[in-house]
Formats: C-alpha cells, sequence, structure tokens
C-alpha cells in the first residue's frame, strides 16, 4: 500500500517562502518511476494543479505560480519538494501530493495559510 505523506505548511506573511515535502513509502513502489506533483484547493474552489515533475524530471507550472514555485524530486530518499516564494494570499490553500502510481493517489494534504 503506497501512503503519500505532506508536510511543511505554515501561517506565512505576504511575500514569505516555505517549503512543502511529500515522502512517499510503500512495499512495491518504485517511485523513480512515476510522475509526482502538487495540487491545491482553496475554500469553495475546485482542486488545481499547482506543478507536476516527470520521472526524467521534466516540470510543468501553473500559469499563477511559475517564476515563484520550484518543484524537485529526490529519488533517493522518495521525496517530491515544492519551494514556494513570493507568497500572496491568493496562495492560501490546502495543498496535496500526488501521484500518478496506479491510477493516481492523494495525500492528506497540508494547510498553507498566507496572511498578514
Amino acid at each position: 500500500q503506497v501512503q503519500l505523506l505532506e508536510s511543511g505548511g505554515d501561517l506565512v506573511q505576504p511575500g514569505g517562502s516555505l517549503r512543502l515535502s511529500c515522502v512517499a513509502s510503500g512495499s512495491f513502489f518504485s517511485f523513480r518511476l512515476y510522475g509526482m506533483g502538487w495540487y491545491r484547493q482553496a475554500p469553495g474552489n475546485q482542486r488545481e494543479l499547482v506543478a507536476i515533475i516527470s520521472p526524467g524530471g521534466s516540470t510543468n507550472y501553473a500559469d499563477s505560480v511559475k517564476g515563484r514555485f520550484t518543484i524537485s524530486r529526490d529519488n533517493a530518499k522518495n521525496t517530491v519538494n515544492l519551494q514556494m516564494n513570493s507568497l500572496m494570499p491568493e496562495d492560501t490553500a490546502v495543498y496535496y501530493c500526488y501521484t500518478d502510481f496506479a491510477r493516481g493517489l492523494w495525500g492528506r494534504g497540508t494547510q498553507v495559510t498566507v496572511s498578514s
């Protein structure tokens, strides 16, 4: 059974930075073979893509976060990270880790709040 555990969410002031991490665990799960991603959901909104990274390291970002957020992966540690800089109030949401293993699995999420 594969599990994704997010961490790093917090309350931060506008213009600040946060680094989210997601650790994947599970027997027979070869992390390096699967795409990983971060999505977010704000109250009253649908879950939306933030950033994805392929097994080969190719990345794609939502237009709203380009130039501010960076996704990376460490295959040795089964970890995907999201570095978030120049945070804005509209970045406030629950951030979810995702893998395309087994048609898609989600973590439970971590809360990011950007407010002064």
